[in-house]
C-alpha cells in the first residue's frame, strides 16, 4: 500500500489548487476516509463534512438514498453508492465527494458480495459521477485500508482529468 498520508497530501494539493470543498460519504470505513484526510494541517481549507452513514436508515436519513434502491440493489451496490455519492453533495457545500459501502468481513459476506466486496462512487457537480466495484483481500483492517486508498486514489484521479 502506497503511504495514504502522502496521497492525501496530494489530494489536498489539488483540490486547493481549484479552490473545492469535498465530503465523505461512508459506511464501511466509518469515517476512516474523513480521519486520514483530516489529519492533515489545513483540510478545514477543502475538506467541507463527512457522512458517516453505517445503517441503511442512515443512508436514507443523511444522504437520501432512497429506500427502494436498497430493497432492490441493497447496501454494497453500484446504485446506493451513486445516490450516496450525490446525497452527499447536495446535503453540503461540496464540490466533489466519494462514497463507499461494502462487507469488510470477517462476516456478512454472501455468494455475490463476499468479504472484500466494496463499491466506491465520485461525484463533481450535478451532471458528473461514477462507481466502481472492487474485490479487497485480508482481514477487516487490511479491507478498510484498501478502500481508503482506493477512495483517495479516484479522487486525485478526477481531479487530473479534469
Amino acid at each position: 500500500m502506497t503511504d495514504i498520508h502522502q496521497r492525501a497530501a496530494e489530494l489536498a494539493r489539488r483540490l486547493n489548487a481549484r479552490r473545492l470543498k469535498m465530503a465523505t460519504a461512508e459506511s464501511c470505513t466509518g469515517g476512516g476516509i474523513a480521519y486520514v484526510l483530516t489529519s492533515l494541517i489545513g483540510a478545514s481549507d477543502w475538506f467541507e463534512r463527512g457522512f458517516v452513514t453505517y445503517s441503511n436508515n442512515a443512508k436514507m436519513e443523511m444522504l437520501g438514498v432512497a429506500a427502494a434502491t436498497l430493497d432492490r440493489h441493497g447496501a454494497v451496490s453500484e446504485a446506493t453508492v451513486l445516490e450516496m455519492a450525490r446525497g452527499a453533495l447536495i446535503r453540503s457545500r461540496a464540490d466533489i465527494s466519494v462514497a463507499v459501502s461494502g462487507v469488510a468481513g470477517p462476516g456478512g459476506g454472501s455468494a455475490d458480495k463476499p468479504v472484500g466486496t466494496v463499491w466506491i462512487a465520485w461525484a463533481q457537480g450535478p451532471d458528473w459521477s461514477r462507481a466502481e466495484r472492487f474485490q479487497f483481500t485480508g482481514d477487516r483492517g487490511a479491507v478498510r485500508d484498501a478502500t481508503i486508498e482506493a477512495a483517495v486514489e479516484g479522487l486525485i484521479a478526477r481531479l487530473a482529468a479534469v
